[in-house]
Formats: C-alpha cells, sequence, structure tokens
C-alpha cells in the first residue's frame, strides 16, 4: 500500500470521527490504567460495567489498596481473570505509591515495570493519557492492518513498528483509536462489513465484498 492510500484512508476516518477517544469510562489517569488492565481479554462494555461502582467507592491507589485484593475482587468478579488481575491492581497500587507518589508515570519502563502492564497497555496509557505517539495493537488492530495492508506483519510488534513508520504524521495521535474502533464495527473479524466501510476502495483485501 502507497503513501497516498494510506493518507486519504485516515482522511477519511478522521472526518468520519474527528475526536475518537478510547470506549472506556475513566475519569483520571489512574482511573485508565486500571481499566486498561482490566480490558485483557474482556470487553470495554464488561469492564465500564465493574468500574462505574468500583471507581464510585475507590478511585485511587489509597483507597483501592483499601479494598484489599478481597474487597476489590467483589467489584471485578464478573471480568475474566479477575484473580489474577485483583492481584496485579494492588501491586501496582502499591508500587504506584511507593515509587511515583501515588502518579501515574509517564515513561514506557516505569509503565511496564508495573504489575499487569505489558507493552499494549502501556501504548494506551501514553497514548490516551498523556498524548504521545504510541499504537497499541490489539487484536482489532492487528486484523485491520494485515487485512487492509494499511501495515502488514507476523507479530504484533512488527505490526506496531510499521504503522508507526507508515501512518502520516497528522494523524498519528487518534490512529490507534480510528483503527481500533473500525476493527470492533466495521472490519469485524468472521464478517466484515464491506459494504458499510467507508475506506472498503482502498482496502486491499483480496476477499472484500464492496466490488
Amino acid at each position: 500500500m502507497n503513501r497516498e492510500k494510506r493518507t486519504e484512508i485516515f482522511t477519511r476516518l478522521r472526518a468520519a470521527n474527528p475526536n475518537p477517544t478510547t470506549e472506556l469510562n475513566y475519569n483520571s489517569d489512574f482511573e485508565l490504567l486500571i481499566a486498561v488492565i482490566l480490558s485483557a481479554q474482556a470487553t470495554d462494555k464488561g469492564v465500564n460495567k465493574a468500574t462505574d461502582k468500583l471507581f464510585a467507592v475507590a478511585n485511587t491507589p489509597e483507597s483501592i489498596l483499601g479494598l484489599g485484593e478481597d474487597g476489590l475482587k467483589k467489584y471485578i468478579k464478573t471480568i475474566g481473570l479477575y484473580n489474577s488481575k485483583a492481584k496485579n491492581i494492588i501491586a501496582t497500587c502499591q508500587k504506584l505509591i511507593e515509587k511515583h507518589n501515588g502518579k501515574v508515570p509517564d515513561n514506557r519502563a516505569a509503565l511496564e515495570a508495573l504489575p499487569g502492564v505489558g507493552r499494549k497497555t502501556a501504548n494506551v496509557i501514553l497514548n490516551t493519557a498523556f498524548g504521545q505517539a504510541t499504537m497499541a495493537v490489539d487484536t482489532h488492530i492487528f486484523r485491520v492492518a494485515n487485512r487492509t495492508r494499511i501495515a502488514t506483519g507476523k507479530t504484533v510488534l512488527e505490526v506496531e513498528k510499521k504503522l508507526l513508520k507508515f501512518i502520516p504524521d497528522e494523524f498519528i495521535d487518534d490512529a490507534h483509536h480510528w483503527l481500533i474502533l473500525h476493527g470492533r464495527y466495521t472490519c469485524t473479524a468472521r464478517t466484515p462489513k464491506c459494504s458499510e466501510c467507508i475506506i472498503c476502495d482502498l482496502c486491499e483485501y483480496n476477499k472484500k465484498t464492496c466490488t
């Protein structure tokens, strides 16, 4: 795929959604961090149901520590892997207090040193909370990037690096959100909705059905 086609793709995505953002509910960097940790192998909708109740009673590292691991589990037990997530969140809260004065750090190394935070989660925080040009490649973005051929790769990291290289600078800040939303609602896994796709004529997927 050439630069002109990529530029047109993101021009259309921007026109359709000028101010994209995460579908996770949050009101602080810390709430975003907790929501993203919980979102692994879970839906944003399911996470929001849990955090709406959790954050009403505990939305700081100190207050979540006050709940304790068992107390936290009561709020997140509807979310997959909640036992390990509760353990990681409690440990992360402790580390934030001990090493970062209770604040979410704005650099990759410090974020990835937090329990339950991997590269993808760190990328989400860096982009959404701190406006850094990162690309958090989840299953949706991995699929869309390869299927459209915006950026192809056999691994998540390979796709991430190619997206950062190939996406024009003017779109990079919001590209993560556009791609994840496109994969979630239009370029779906089993049956992509090609007839509803605003970039179908630009897509290089050999099985697309809009032509």
